[in-house]
């Protein structure tokens, strides 16, 4: 427990465990260590992962962070509580022989794919190496899913990829979570983050 009486301290620690569950569920999932019948628990996990994220991108941006405080926005809202509730609605959906058209979500994925990789640049000027690198293969891996959930890509090279991709960046998240509680909590760097890769 903290004795800083200074107000809130960033939960963006938080806010990227979230992508570290998001990621590792799709690494499970691509990779085949689940199946698809896993859908409702991917669902209710990246649900849990919107009620973390939000609250960090309202920090975030109440912090002045126009950069870190809008993606962690439109990762909470879309990426997690839209995705979440696509997963349980595919589910339900294949279970009960409906018939809809799942593009539609590749459709909303294109404008998530350009925000991310236009936004990138600002991350590798105002964030440590770390979170860059991160980003770069969170970049890589909204691009192959999106283009899968349109049907335009696939087959078993690109899962396997798309797999590795998303296990790496839920390293990157996790170890980027853990240097800035750690750092912060002892007040020096106990795990280096590097520093911004555009000057």
């Amino acid at each position: 427990m903290s004795g800083n009486n200074n107000g809130w301290a960033n939960p963006a620690p938080a806010g990227l465990i979230a992508v570290g569950i998001a990621t590792i569920l799709f690494y499970a999932l691509l990779s085949g260590k689940i199946d698809h019948s896993a859908a409702p628990y991917i669902g209710i996990w990246l649900l849990g992962g919107f009620l973390v994220q939000f609250p960090v991108a309202l920090i975030e941006l109440k912090e002045g962070s126009v950069t870190g405080g809008n993606v962690f926005l439109f990762f909470a809202s879309f990426f997690m509580f839209v995705g979440g509730v696509c997963d349980i609605l595919g589910y339900v959906n294949g279970c009960n022989g409906w018939v809809m058209d799942a593009t539609a979500n590749g459709w909303a994925w294109i404008i998530l794919l350009v925000a991310l990789v236009a936004w990138t640049p600002a991350y590798l000027h105002e964030s440590p190496a770390v979170m860059g690198i991160l980003v770069c293969l969170l970049d890589a891996m909204v691009f192959f899913v999106t283009f899968m959930k349109l049907g335009v890509m696939g087959g078993a090279g690109v899962t396997a990829v798309t797999a590795y991709v998303a296990l790496s960046a839920c390293i990157l998240a996790m170890y980027m979570a853990t240097g800035v509680v750690l750092n912060n909590a002892f007040g020096k760097t106990i795990l280096p983050l590097g520093e911004p890769i555009i000057k």
